[in-house]
């Protein structure tokens, strides 16, 4: 090599060198700056002597992958000198003891666990593949930045390996999609994740992976003049709120545009979604929320959202500490896009992982936010018995977190939240066939409603005309859609049986010479201690008030009308109308009153989890639809009320006898024989407390109980509790807040 060639390696390391300080996310100290130069100075003295298969100066890879570390993953100096020295003892004759001398044994430990992974046979058959991976991840438990500084050698490694033959190219991509891409995925390094999955997708599919860039690029131009057009619409707006923001295209990955055109049996040109657009907001970290959730207001005040994508990862993170919201919106010329929303610490989260985590913390180092990032992944190490491949194999599948991959009987893949029901699969089939739903075959074997799947399951749904849900159905499913279909179809049942009810009603009255009314109502509610009216007229359809009861409220009712005039002549001539008028609203049990004034305004009940009279409820004043009811435990409650603070507006029903309370208690313990008998005992002759409903059940030695209850305050409920938890073979006695 010639002397001019050397000189200008030698500049271009400087370079390097210097970009590798200035890239560094975190803050780095003249202490910090020393150690990373020296271990950089080692790096090049070691490697001097070899080149890489393009002939490049070899001390170039380890400087790549501190500088992956340093910027993209987000670690500190220990982490950056660790990487630039990675290869060091297994290339070179510098041993770890001389590393630990002339650093620390941090930084020694980490030579030693990357240089363990390493120390492998060349041409691995599968096993070996995945025996490896499993002593990869045995170093977690020594140090995480291990794993993380490999997964930056394995990046570097895929975007330099032009020069290897195609075998080994082949080899190690699919060795990167199989497991590295997945690990970063887990760990939230989205950005390395994406590089990692495309250049897998490279090397393993060349003609399609090209064919893809080749078509990107050609309505690259296209795509652009389409964002500019959703994003000077969103501009407007968001400039007239005073948002601080930044709005960025951004397009899909190859890996993901090919995942879908496979998934889906779709061309290029048919994949909806090649691009998204990312607002990017300024904000501190108390207004967030608020923030993200007025700008999902501003877009969908220009675009119509699809109901079924939006996915809010604020209220609820995702277990990668992602955080954002994606809404996906009808835009101009019929074509939906995909608008991501974050914060700019959201952000950082999202390209650094637990990194830029630790960084927005507190008091929180760097040697803690590992940890994090450790006890996320030591659970999968746990069950060292199973053998490597199905050890990789539920490594994998674990690392997708809350989300588990099932099968219909036709082979098609369907993705489910972790701890789903064979029943909750059957309501994301379709709704018509959950409610129908007969029984379930999981892997060719009945299995009971409530059987909880594991990913590769394969479920068939058994389903009959004449089947209905009962109330039970609501402990067997765990999705919100189940939930609230399985509500919808309980309450249509409950509806139609009070319509009934009420024209079976109307005639009883009439016999005993009284015409149905409002105030009627009312009273009729009161006197049977009741708490709706729709109670009431369920009660009459089933038959549960008796003729009988009725003709004790008609005797009562004359006496109560002469108290109701001694009350009108007493009272004082300075009442006005409105007196009169909020005695009578008080009385009307089914009149829904907005806000501290209890006004009267037009609303309409959600169909998200369609509220009854009595149900405790907020209004939600929408963009479009004026004021909408939901119940405080709606699936959708949590996320409107913590983000859309200013829309809420209080809500109740009125109602004059409020001085009884349903309160629904769980109760689990062994199924011995009188359980039952003595559970009922206790709550109505012992402490003459009323059972609106129960629900029992005993399987396999274990005893299931849910009863509701009416009481008059909260003693005497912790009173009844503690008298359930004496009897003989209960394990625990809980309330519950849901319906």
């Amino acid at each position: 090599m010639s002397e001019i060639n050397l000189e200008e390696e030698n500049k271009a390391l400087t370079r390097e060198y210097k970009q590798l300080l200035r890239i560094s996310y975190q803050t780095l100290t003249p202490e910090d700056k020393k150690l990373i130069r020296k271990a950089f100075n080692v790096a090049v003295d070691a490697h001097k002597d070899q080149r890489r298969k393009s002939g490049e100066a070899y001390v170039f890879h380890p400087i790549g992958v501190a500088k992956i570390v340093a910027s993209e993953i987000g670690l500190g100096p220990t982490a950056i000198a660790a990487a630039l020295l990675h290869d060091v003892v297994e290339d070179t004759p510098i041993t770890l003891e001389e590393i630990e001398k002339m650093f620390n044994p941090k930084i020694a430990q980490l030579v030693e666990g990357l240089t363990k992974i390493s120390q492998v046979k060349k041409d691995m058959n599968i096993s070996m593949q995945a025996e490896n991976f499993r002593k990869m991840l045995l170093t977690l438990n020594d140090d995480v930045r291990v794993i993380l500084i490999k997964l930056a050698d394995r990046l570097h490694n895929m975007q330099t390996m032009q020069s290897m033959p195609e075998y080994k190219q082949v080899k190690i991509a699919s060795e990167t999609l199989y497991i590295y891409a997945p690990l970063a995925h887990r760990l939230g390094l989205y950005n390395i994740k994406t590089k990692l999955e495309d250049l897998g997708l490279k090397y393993t599919e060349p003609t399609i992976y090209n064919d893809i860039v080749s078509k990107i690029k050609e309505t690259k131009e296209e795509q652009d003049d389409y964002i500019k057009l959703v994003s000077n619409v969103l501009k407007k707006t968001l400039n007239e709120e005073g948002v601080d923001y930044i709005i960025k295209g951004r397009p899909k990955s190859i890996y993901s545009i090919r995942r879908k055109m496979l998934a889906q049996n779709v061309s290029f040109d048919e994949v909806y979604d090649k691009f998204a657009l990312r607002i990017i907001y300024k904000s501190n970290q108390h207004d967030e929320k608020f923030l993200a959730w007025k700008i999902y207001s501003i877009v969908t005040d220009h675009y119509r959202p699809s109901p079924s994508r939006l996915r809010d990862w604020i209220s609820s993170p995702k277990t990668t500490g992602y955080e954002a919201l994606h809404v996906t919106v009808m835009g101009p010329k019929g074509r939906w896009v995909e608008i991501q929303i974050r914060s700019e610490r959201m952000d950082e989260i999202a390209e650094k992982g637990y990194a830029a985590h630790y960084k927005y913390k507190q008091g929180v180092n760097e040697e803690n936010g590992l940890d994090i990032w450790l006890n996320l992944l030591k659970e999968a190490l746990e069950n060292s018995e199973t053998n490597a491949v199905d050890f990789v194999e539920d490594f994998k599948m674990n690392l997708y977190a809350k989300e588990i991959f099932v099968f219909t009987p036709k082979g098609e893949i369907k993705s489910l939240p972790k701890g789903a029901t064979s029943l909750d699969f059957a309501f994301s089939i379709h709704s018509e066939i959950g409610i129908k739903t007969r029984g379930t075959r999981v892997n060719g074997k009945l299995v009971q409603l409530n059987h909880e799947l594991k990913s590769g399951d394969q479920i068939e749904v058994i389903t009959s005309p004449n089947q209905k849900p009962t109330i039970n159905w609501l402990e067997y499913v765990t999705t919100s859609r189940a939930k609230n279909k399985i509500r919808n179809v309980l309450n249509e049942d409950t509806k139609k049986i009070a319509e009934e009810g009420k024209e079976l009603l109307t005639r009883k009255l009439k016999h005993l010479k009284i015409n149905l009314n409002e105030s009627i109502v009312n009273e009729l509610v009161n006197f049977f201690k009741l708490k709706t009216s729709l109670d009431l007229f369920y009660r009459v359809g089933i038959g549960a008030i008796e003729n009988q009861q009725l003709k004790d409220y008609a005797s009562q009712k004359s006496n109560t009308l002469i108290n109701f005039f001694k009350n009108k002549i007493k009272r004082s001539p300075n009442n006005n109308n409105e007196d009169v008028f909020k005695q009578e609203l008080s009385s009307n049990y089914d009149l829904l009153v907005f806000g501290k004034e209890q006004d009267r305004l037009e609303y309409k009940l959600s169909n998200c989890c369609n509220p009854i009279p009595g149900d405790s409820v907020f209004g939600f004043v929408t963009i479009n639809e004026g004021i909408k009811v939901h119940k405080k435990d709606c699936p959708n409650a949590i996320s409107m009320q913590s983000n859309y603070a200013y829309r809420i507006m209080q809500a109740k029903w009125i109602d004059s006898s409020q001085q009884e309370f349903k309160a629904v208690l769980k109760i689990t313990g062994m199924d011995i024989l009188g359980l039952t008998n003595e559970l009922t005992k206790v709550i109505s002759n012992q402490m003459n407390v009323n059972i609106q409903s129960i629900s029992l059940s005993g399987e396999a030695g274990i005893f299931n109980g849910q009863v509701a209850v009416i009481v008059q305050n909260n003693t005497i409920l912790k009173k009844l509790i503690d008298n359930i938890k004496k009897i003989d073979g209960i394990e625990k006695v809980t309330r519950v807040y849901k319906n």
